[in-house]
């Protein structure tokens, strides 16, 4: 049974006050929600973080017209009613989930945000017995529908082609430095470096059982030695690179997948099935490592392809020769 569950309300069972009770710590909650937005982006995106700071408005005056019904109909004393307490309703993504991924992302969450509160609006309506009551919650429905049309307005406001480009390329660099630099050099170390111990171990063992122990020890060993220099190296606080946490992730788990990916086939009995295996893993990882750098790097494909493929190539080659001496 999931704790909490079965004192949870039912939203057809809640009365007109409880109804608007719930609408306005919807509000409140949402005008919080994008207050935050606004201050985690007005730093690199203080055209976007004032089109937040609108919409927090807007909600803040949705807010107000309900606490006016409210005091109007049944008093000054609200009922505490949240999301969390009507069974079957609408959540929000805790904000520290979406305020650390990238602007579009924070854009379509809330984009997301009106579309939910138009349905709660749109069913409060048709379950409110009151006139009064219905009509206005009819009314914040059709707002909450023409809220794309506020935040194009805002957005035509505050948030120009200009400003707009640049704050996208500025995400998009950002997100570069942050998660695509740290995880393609992890790829390339765990790609690259393990080739020689475990082809090394390979041909000089014919084990493919010992040799995938090489590997996985290999692959996690390095993935935790990157893991930890990276998130060491630099705070982003000068460099602008971002968390190092997040680098320092993105680098680890890249480097122990690289290494992974050619200890893997050793799993299976057969030496020379398990090896060619292998092999043609190894140029997978080496072009996919090539399509990386030019898609988020701007590297000439075929520049990108001669290094990477030359250098494992090379790393390959030296492993086979080792292990077979």
């Amino acid at each position: 049974m999931i704790p909490g569950l079965p004192y949870r309300r039912h939203f057809k069972d809640l009365s007109d006050q409880e109804i608007v009770a719930l609408a306005i710590s919807s509000e409140e909650d949402d005008a919080r929600i994008y207050r935050s937005y606004a201050a985690r982006l007005r730093d690199e995106f203080p055209a976007t973080a004032k089109v937040f700071d609108g919409m927090a408005e807007e909600e803040d005056g949705h807010r107000r017209q309900l606490i006016a019904l409210h005091e109007a109909r049944f008093g000054d004393v609200i009922p505490l009613l949240r999301r969390e307490h009507v069974a079957g309703f609408y959540a929000r993504r805790p904000v520290w989930l979406v305020e650390n991924l990238g602007l579009e992302r924070i854009r379509d969450e809330a984009a997301m945000m009106e579309r939910d509160a138009e349905a709660f609006y749109t069913r409060a309506a048709s379950s409110a017995r009151d006139a009064r009551t219905r009509a206005l919650l009819g009314d914040l429905a059709a707002a909450e529908a023409g809220h794309g049309k506020l935040a194009e307005t805002l957005t035509a406001e505050h948030l120009g082609d200009a400003d707009r480009d640049s704050e996208d390329r500025s995400a998009h660099r950002q997100f570069v430095l942050t998660w695509v630099q740290p995880g393609l050099a992890g790829l390339m170390d765990g790609s690259v470096s393990t080739l020689a111990p475990i082809f090394a171990a390979a041909f000089a063992t014919g084990d493919t059982w010992q040799t995938f122990l090489v590997g996985l020890a290999a692959s996690v060993g390095a993935g935790i030695s990157m893991g930890f220099t990276e998130a060491a190296s630099d705070d982003g606080a000068i460099s602008g690179r971002g968390s190092p946490m997040k680098r320092g992730i993105a680098s680890g788990v890249m480097t122990t997948v690289g290494g992974l990916g050619h200890a893997l086939p050793y799993l299976i009995p057969d030496f020379w099935t398990a090896t060619i295996i292998a092999i043609i893993v190894v140029f997978v990882e080496l072009w996919a490592i090539a399509w990386i750098q030019n898609r988020y790097l701007e590297t000439p494909f075929i520049r990108a392809a001669l290094q990477v493929v030359a250098g494992g190539g090379l790393v390959l080659a030296a492993g086979i020769l080792i292990g077979s001496g």
